[in-house]
């Protein structure tokens, strides 16, 4: 009997200790992170893209894989209007440079085309939204549309400034999914890392202060120019651009380490093999050759990418920042399908 209450005993007290620990390691990453973006924007921009760019889209591809369920039944029309505005909505933006430039359209003319696919990404959003609150369990999500409506007049009024905001945002929605995925996981955890939450608003005004009168970065050279007009440094010259810099890599360092260290350590899922930790796969062996094929040929890609970094950088860095819009917005349905 006390042997039995020893052990019990034992068991309360490595939950809150992993907890903790869990917590702690966020803590030190995002205050590690803060102080090397604050210091060396231009520099850790360039590595942090460079290492780590590749390998947390694999991350996420293998892990939305996970949560895919074998069978769609009743949600095929929300899964098919995901696919649909996923790969829709990806070539879109990857033709409208394209299309400009060969139309050689004005300013204006890229302002009404860039307007038209930020508004078809506020429908699609939307869409999701009302079919996901008809679905167990359901969500009274009415406000959905009155808030799109607003998020579109923002839209037409500065498209190119509306566009900058997705980019900040972006990477704040990885914290939403660990947050989900603890809950399911590992839920002994939660507390601890909603608390450890606290800190990130507290580190980022910190740095913004830092920042406010720093000394502006000069565009020297064109990875330079990239990085600072990725930021957003064009758009926003009465800001600093190096806290603009310091900022965006400051996101996109806690949005990395949020799928290349939080996710693959709480997620019991993501590691397992295809045929146990992939629904999707069990339907039949032709789905398990694909997605066997799909996951090594995305492997080859991540390989591929460094090899393109080492020869042009900026090139390179243009090219993936465009098509990684497919991942960004994959995160929008299985988010919400999580929720």
């Amino acid at each position: 009997m006390n042997s039995k209450k020893l052990l019990s005993n034992e068991g309360l007290s490595i939950k809150p200790t992993s907890s903790i620990r869990f917590a702690i390691g966020l803590v030190t990453v995002s205050i590690a992170s803060v102080l090397l973006a604050g210091w060396f924007p231009i520099q850790l921009s360039i590595v942090t893209v460079f290492l780590f760019a590749g390998p947390h889209n694999w991350v996420e591809a293998r892990y939305f894989l996970t949560r895919l369920p074998a069978r769609w039944g009743k949600l095929r029309v929300y899964f098919l209007t995901a696919m649909i505005g996923i790969w829709g909505l990806a070539v879109a933006f990857v033709a409208l440079p394209i299309v400009t430039s060969i139309m050689d359209w004005s300013i204006t003319g890229w302002k009404i085309g860039l307007s038209l696919w930020n508004s078809a990404l506020i429908v699609w959003i939307v869409s999701l939204l009302l079919i996901r609150s008809h679905q167990p369990p359901r969500r009274d999500w009415s406000t959905a549309v009155p808030i799109g409506l607003v998020l579109m007049s923002f839209a037409w009024i500065d498209p190119a400034l509306f566009n900058l905001s997705l980019v900040y945002l972006h990477p704040l929605v990885g914290f939403w999914i660990l947050d989900l995925e603890i809950t399911r996981s590992q839920p002994e955890w939660s507390r601890a890392y909603r608390y450890s939450l606290l800190l990130l608003p507290l580190l980022l005004l910190l740095l913004l202060w830092q920042l406010q009168n720093s000394p502006t970065l000069a565009p020297d050279g064109p990875v330079v120019n990239r990085i600072l007009r990725h930021s957003g440094a064009d758009l926003l010259p009465w800001i600093s651009n190096r806290m603009l810099v310091s900022t965006h890599v400051f996101l996109e360092l806690l949005h990395y380490g949020v799928w290349l260290l939080a996710i693959p350590l709480v997620s019991r899922k993501l590691w397992m093999g295809v045929d146990t930790g992939m629904p999707l796969a069990r339907n039949s062996l032709a789905w398990r050759k694909f997605i066997g094929v799909a996951i090594l040929a995305s492997s080859l890609a991540v390989v591929l990418l460094w090899i393109a970094f080492l020869l042009d950088y900026s090139t390179a860095r243009d090219i993936y920042f465009t098509v990684a819009i497919v991942h960004v917005l994959a995160e929008v349905p299985f988010l919400l399908r999580a929720i």
